[in-house]
């Protein structure tokens, strides 16, 4: 019996010594991803001076950015907050105290807002920068310029911060890709001209990371976070939009209502961001939409 005991004791070291050599294993796999760091060329963007492209910036801000960083783009406490696991404020853009603009030179911002990069090179974690890389140069230069142009707010927010679990968890994939690690990190990208266009639909659809949520092929499926038991709507000719009309779409996005009376979760959809578009890019989007393949609901 005495050895049937010591060969289990040995039996349970060896694979409590397997776990923690595999736990230490997948931390440095973890910190390695986490810590990579990028090289990327400079875009030649530089952000402009002009009424004109800094209202420009204004609206394309309102519209896509101030849900995560704030009205005032003073930025957001927890905006990652798993105990134990990992914490991340979202980065006070503007020029005061703690603020990205008072050391961020414009191609910094580029990297960013594009590319998932942070000023020391390595990936950040803002979820809309798949979405932001097809943003337009001319765009991206108006966003920044705008950025600029924004009362200074007084906010030291904190960068991201991992466990050991964290980056555990990391290395297994729990937490998907980084953006730095899925987007196609080009520059120069052309300029959609605004208009009730199919082609406009689409570009103003990627810049407000509508498919964050709703999937890349727009058929929605569960929320990204997956603590949220919350299924996205598919915005497919397969999903309830199908028999919208143009005018109930832009009802639906002004009231948080649908025609069949549901009313929108305005905690999960950003209603006040997505309000800011105006009529003309709600029917390009709307366009857009009627044009994707008929899909079913994605359920994962």
């Amino acid at each position: 019996m005495k050895k049937v005991f010591k060969w289990i004791g040995i039996v349970l070291g060896a694979l409590i010594g397997l776990l923690l050599v595999a736990g230490v294993v997948l931390y440095f796999v973890g910190s390695s991803r986490v810590n990579k760091v990028y090289e990327i060329p400079d875009s030649g963007i530089v952000a402009p001076t002009d009424a004109q492209s800094i209202e420009r910036g204004k609206h394309i801000v309102e519209s896509s950015c101030v849900g995560c960083h704030g009205a005032d783009l003073g930025g957001v406490e927890a905006f990652i907050n798993i105990d134990g696991i990992a914490s991340a404020d979202s980065a006070n853009l503007t020029s005061g105290e703690g603020g990205l603009g008072s050391i961020y030179s414009d191609e910094d911002f580029v990297r960013a807002i594009r590319h998932g990069v942070s000023q020391d090179g390595t990936g950040n974690f803002m979820p809309p920068v798949p979405s932001f890389q097809y943003m337009s140069d001319e765009d991206l230069g108006a966003v920044i310029a705008y950025i600029r142009t924004v009362p200074p707010v007084d906010h030291q927010t904190s960068a991201f911060q991992a466990q050991p679990l964290g980056y555990i968890l990391f290395a297994v994939g729990m937490f998907g890709d980084l953006p730095a690690e899925v987007v196609t990190h080009q520059n120069n990208i052309s300029t959609v001209e605004p208009g009730i266009t199919v082609e406009y639909g689409e570009y103003r659809l990627r810049v407000s990371a509508c498919q964050d949520c709703h999937g890349m092929d727009l058929a929605g499926g569960a929320f990204p976070d997956p603590s949220v038991t919350v299924l996205v709507p598919n915005l497919t000719p397969g999903g309830e939009l199908s028999v919208w009309t143009e005018e109930q779409f832009i009802t639906t996005i002004r009231t948080g209502v649908t025609p069949s009376g549901h009313e929108i979760n305005k905690e999960l959809m950003p209603l006040e961001e997505i309000n800011q578009l105006t009529d003309d890019e709600l029917k390009a989007i709307f366009a857009y939409l009627k044009t994707l393949p008929k899909l079913p609901q994605n359920t994962e």
